[in-house]
């Protein structure tokens, strides 16, 4: 099997976490929202935040969302197409809190990268180009 990238994650949200969602993945992170009108109508049973060409999470709202008290999932690492500075200085125009950072190892090696919790207790690592 020979897997090229990932495609989509679904993310599951509180029923009423639908505008908070898209404050976060939209105002302050800069991602496009996809598919909403679909959702709204019914349609679809989730909406689309639009990470790359070939990337998305699906977002489903869900009556029955609990946060999970334990972490059985970590983090998603995003590719930032910004130098790290940059990454930071954004992050902080848009009052996003940083959770923490390292210089970890990941699938193109070893970049800066900070870590932030989106308002459903999903952790994102956003890992910076290196020169």
């Amino acid at each position: 099997m020979d897997v090229t990238e990932i495609d989509h994650v679904n993310l599951k949200i509180p029923d009423d976490g639908v505008e908070t969602a898209i404050e976060f993945y939209r105002d302050r992170l800069g991602f496009e929202i996809e598919n909403l009108d679909l959702y709204e109508t019914g349609d679809k049973p989730f909406f689309s935040v639009r990470l790359a060409p070939g990337a998305v999470f699906h977002v489903q709202p869900d009556a029955d969302f609990e946060a999970s008290e334990k972490r059985n999932f970590d983090h998603v690492a995003l590719r930032v197409d910004t130098d790290y500075e940059g990454l930071l200085a954004g992050l902080a125009d848009a009052d996003v809190e940083i959770d923490r950072e390292l210089e970890p190892l990941g699938a193109t090696g070893v970049a800066p990268a900070v870590y932030v919790t989106d308002p459903f207790g999903y952790r994102l690592e956003l890992k910076a180009e290196t020169a």
